[in-house]
């Protein structure tokens, strides 16, 4: 309430500048008024102040009071409710995570696949006004979850992603051909893909250039990501007995022409993250060239709180009044 106070008639604050006056004008009145008496002993005075007189203060505190609260109620406070209403041109995103065996690649740590999901989160949290969702795909492809605005479910859907859930192997076609479905029916003018992959398409009965001339019909853009170092990397080469994975040396093969390709298609664009540091920038110069159109109109509403104050500096004036002409009287 006192962080949105303000006042329409401010001027009147000037009125507290008369109390002081009116308190000095009270305190000499007063000094006039005393007379002297002569007492022949102080032993009449030696039993000390009285209950009574020690509150003989009240009625000019109250009075006081009483005083600073109306004229605050006569500036006339008011506490000002601001309200936003937002118009948002969101924008429609399905991001294409990969969950073949290689994802769990260590030249990330702890490996590409968490990595790929944690900055993926940060991402979809900085997109309060759009609609997202996700699709996983390997050896085939599946929606982990449609468009929605409720970006903590997408969120949970990210993190509980994992390898093996699917058959492995890289459907890069099946994977774009279910986000692109997913996009086909959206009203809203700005659609596009995010996928990310660290291989190279060797599984489904989609190829990924007729999935990426679907998206370009429909007016899906498509930005391509390749994650994995150069060279080679500590990655599964096969699955032991109990069905644990079996690391080795392996050497990093992504498709990067095919992924350009598509990507230009579509209008969208390559990029290729072999650290960390580089995938965060990536999906922030993604959040960048896909701003989200806001428009905050700002409503003002206001509640009067004068009879706060006008109640309170009447009760004060009537506990001033009791009490100066019943327990606190004095004779002039």
């Amino acid at each position: 309430m006192w962080n949105n106070l303000q006042f329409v008639h401010p001027q009147f604050f000037i009125l507290l500048l008369l109390i002081p006056l009116a308190g000095a004008w009270l305190w000499y009145n007063h000094r006039q008024r005393q007379v002297t008496l002569k007492l022949s002993n102080l032993k009449s005075l030696e039993q000390g102040t009285s209950w009574r007189e020690k509150l003989l203060i009240l009625p000019t505190l109250f009075r006081t009071l009483a005083a600073i609260l109306l004229i605050i109620a006569l500036a006339r406070p008011q506490s000002m409710l601001k309200e936003e209403e937002i118009n948002a041109d969101g924008v429609d995103i399905m991001l294409v995570m990969d969950l073949s065996s290689s994802m769990l690649a260590q030249d990330f740590n702890p490996d590409r696949l968490e990595v790929s999901k944690r900055v993926a989160a940060e991402f979809v949290e900085k997109r309060p006004y759009d609609r997202i969702g996700l699709t996983a795909f390997a050896g085939e492809a599946y929606t982990q979850c449609p468009l929605t605005t409720d970006h903590r479910v997408v969120q949970e859907f990210l993190a509980s992603l994992e390898c093996g859930i699917l058959e492995d192997g890289t459907a890069i076609g099946m994977g774009l051909a279910s986000a692109v479905n997913r996009l086909i029916e959206s009203e809203v003018k700005s659609k596009i893909v995010i996928l990310l992959t660290d291989g190279v398409n060797n599984a489904g009965y989609i190829k990924p250039i007729t999935a990426a001339e679907i998206a370009k019909q429909f007016g899906i853009k498509v930005y391509t990501i390749g994650v994995g170092t150069m060279g080679s990397a500590y990655a599964p080469v096969g699955r032991l007995p109990g069905g644990r994975y079996r690391f080795g040396l392996v050497e990093v093969q992504i498709d990067e022409e095919l992924m350009r390709q598509i990507a230009d298609m579509t209008g969208g664009k390559y990029y290729r993250a072999t650290t960390v540091e580089s995938l965060q920038r990536i999906y922030d110069e993604i959040d960048q060239l896909e701003k989200t159109k806001i428009q905050v109109t700002t409503i003002r509403r206001y509640s009067e709180e004068f009879h706060r104050f006008a109640f309170w500096g009447f009760i004060f004036l009537l506990l001033e009044i009791l009490l100066r002409y019943t327990l606190l009287r004095t004779i002039p």
